[in-house]
């Protein structure tokens, strides 16, 4: 019979293996990376229904804010198809989730839903939507904790099962293709989230969740050539910060 050492010896082989397999994918992507590559690395299956934007409604987001407020849900709507995308990729460069992520925006848009008279200025819907977003993630992330918590403590009642089944888990494959793929794009999601605010949103909307310049452009405020200076930068400070990662990891 295997020792749990010997265990628990394959089973960091394995580990590390796959750190160092996702490592040398950072680092040809570090390479030649340019915005197709890093949409490639980071790309997710998005389902979140509502992301593909407004039905063509010609009001202005002033006058469905106007008509939410006085309780009409196809107003508010059409400020979701056309919110859904900022929404989304605010909490997948939180979460890194594809799931969670649409969880999490939902449920913004049911907060939104319900706290939408506090909004004074239809100019900085935007904005507070953005702040309602991250209170959403927020309370997300204590639950978890919660439920973490809640159930570390409870672990010792099921110590003496999981050290029956340790065996059974190190004879399961090695790790795939789609976990190193995976561990990579933790890892440039990493990258991303440590460049400054200015850049992290615009190169999440444009390069994760697919948004044009133009939609970009309107979700912050912001001109074309201003949007694309910014990315610009960003994905120069990106591939900076990259190189910073892997020399590290070397």
């Amino acid at each position: 019979m295997r020792g749990r050492g010997d265990g628990e010896t394959r089973g960091k082989d394995r580990r590390e293996s796959l750190h160092c397999s996702a490592s040398a994918r950072l680092r040809v992507s570090v390479v030649n990376l340019n915005s197709r590559n890093f949409s490639r690395a980071v790309a997710v299956p998005m389902s979140f229904s509502l992301l593909n934007g407004s039905t063509g409604v010609n009001e202005t987001d002033e006058v469905l804010i106007r008509r939410s407020q006085k309780g009409d849900r196809i107003a508010f709507e059409e400020l979701i198809r056309r919110t859904a995308r900022l929404v989304f990729s605010r909490h997948y460069l939180e979460t890194g989730n594809t799931h969670r992520s649409e969880d999490l925006a939902q449920e913004t848009f049911l907060v939104g839903w319900r706290k939408i008279g506090h909004v004074v200025d239809p100019k900085g819907f935007r904005p507070w939507l953005l702040s309602v977003a991250h209170s959403v993630y927020i309370d997300s992330a204590r639950l978890e904790g919660r439920k973490k918590r809640s159930a570390t403590s409870d672990a010792s009642s099921s110590n003496r099962a999981a050290e029956s089944l340790h065996e059974l888990a190190d004879d399961r494959p090695a790790p795939d293709e789609s976990a190193q793929r995976d561990e990579a794009r933790q890892q440039l999601l990493e990258v991303l989230r440590s460049l400054p605010e200015e850049y992290r949103l615009p190169i999440t909307l444009r390069y994760i969740a697919g948004a044009d310049y133009e939609t970009i452009g309107k979700q912050l405020g912001l001109t074309n050539g201003s949007l694309r200076g910014l990315l610009n930068r960003g994905m120069a400070q990106l591939r900076a910060a990259m190189k910073a990662v892997v020399t590290e990891d070397l």
